[in-house]
């Protein structure tokens, strides 16, 4: 499991489940236990918020380079939008966000380890709503608590635990940083974070374009060429278009001797690993996104996507192909759809954080 992270840089965690799927489709003898051993036993992976302000799970190694490459650029952002949005709710003390956040931590370190509605209790504040205005039809209110622990978070003083229920779930146990990886994140330079994000991208991404490791990274076109260049990355030629290689991995991969297919789960690390898709979506690849460009769960065949695959509610996993295949692979796509049914078992999945497109709507119907 933490090799299949490193080999991926990270694993998209805003659906919890993703990370399960995605590690399972890549790993010889797959298990949930092991998994979540990982995760909440060995601590060898980490779950934090990092590229364009998502989260995702690291192998502990990594951690504090995304930290340094991204995370406290998406941190800083976030306070300032925060404090903003306390000050249209009346609250212009400057000052009291920050009390806020220490308050929290206290009561974290003071119980070990909490839910984030345990440390209400502790600092009343944080279950203050907050008025989201926007306009006359888009009014909502939002509860501090969140926007707490995601500072907290983003600034490495707090990380995300064992969650409350199955494998799928969102609801996370908190436990101060000092307590769960010992050290913390560190203080890595953002420079020389961001060339080596850039190389980890590059070794497992490329060849891909400047535009792909900005998207892949958020960072802005300037940052993004100046890790480029930190890293060390070739030029190279992509039909036409300029792509990087490092140079250290010049020569062309070996085509897959055996074609397999893989069901890969919504938000998967490769269907998200680049900004430019075509070359391999295929011309009807774009029915698998929502229209924020969020994928849902695909299926893969000779490293192409080739159609979608969804879980219904009595837990049957079925899939649509978007081309003819031939028969054996069909039959392979199936085989492989029923050894996922009965690995996911009794659990049910639900899309988070994204709405389902018109594939995979149609599915589950």
């Amino acid at each position: 499991m933490v090799q299949v992270a490193r080999d991926l840089v990270a694993l998209h965690g805003t659906d919890p489940a993703s990370v399960f799927l995605a590690a399972r489709a890549r790993m010889s003898d797959p298990g949930v236990a092991a998994i979540e051993d990982a995760l909440y036993e060995e601590r060898r992976l980490l779950r934090i918020l990092g590229m364009r302000r998502t989260v995702f799970v690291v192998a502990r190694e990594i951690a504090p380079i995304v930290h340094a490459a991204c995370t406290r650029e998406v941190a800083a952002r976030a306070r300032k939008t925060y404090q903003a949005y306390l000050e249209q709710n009346g609250i212009v003390d400057g000052r009291w966000l920050g009390e806020v956040e220490s308050s929290t931590l206290k009561a974290l370190v003071r119980r070990g380890s909490a839910f984030g509605g345990e440390l209400v209790e502790d600092e009343p504040r944080l279950g203050r709503r907050l008025d989201m205005a926007r306009g006359p039809e888009t009014n909502y209110q939002v509860n501090l608590t969140s926007w707490v622990l995601l500072l907290l978070a983003a600034d490495g003083r707090i990380a995300r635990g064992r969650p409350r229920g199955s494998w799928v779930s969102s609801q996370f146990r908190w436990h101060p940083m000092q307590d769960w990886l010992p050290g913390g994140l560190g203080e890595m330079a953002t420079e020389a974070a961001q060339a080596e994000l850039a190389g980890l991208w590059l070794g497992s991404f490329g060849p891909g374009t400047a535009a792909d490791l900005r998207w892949w990274t958020g960072w802005t076109m300037r940052a993004t060429q100046a890790a480029l260049r930190a890293a060390g990355a070739v030029a190279v030629d992509l039909e036409g278009g300029a792509g990087f290689l490092l140079p250290d991995d010049l020569e062309p991969e070996p085509a897959a001797a055996d074609p397999a297919p893989a069901l890969l789960p919504a938000l998967d690390p490769t269907i998200m690993g680049w900004a430019a898709r075509d070359w391999y979506l295929g011309e009807r690849g774009r029915e698998l996104f929502d229209r924020s460009g969020n994928p849902c769960a695909s299926v893969w065949w000779e490293g192409r996507v080739v159609g979608a695959w969804a879980q219904r509610k009595d837990g049957e996993v079925v899939f649509r192909l978007l081309e003819d295949l031939g028969r054996e692979a069909e039959q392979q796509v199936a085989a492989e759809a029923a050894r996922l049914q009965a690995w996911i078992g009794e659990v049910r999945l639900a899309p988070r954080t994204r709405i389902s497109p018109p594939i995979e709507r149609e599915l589950i119907s």
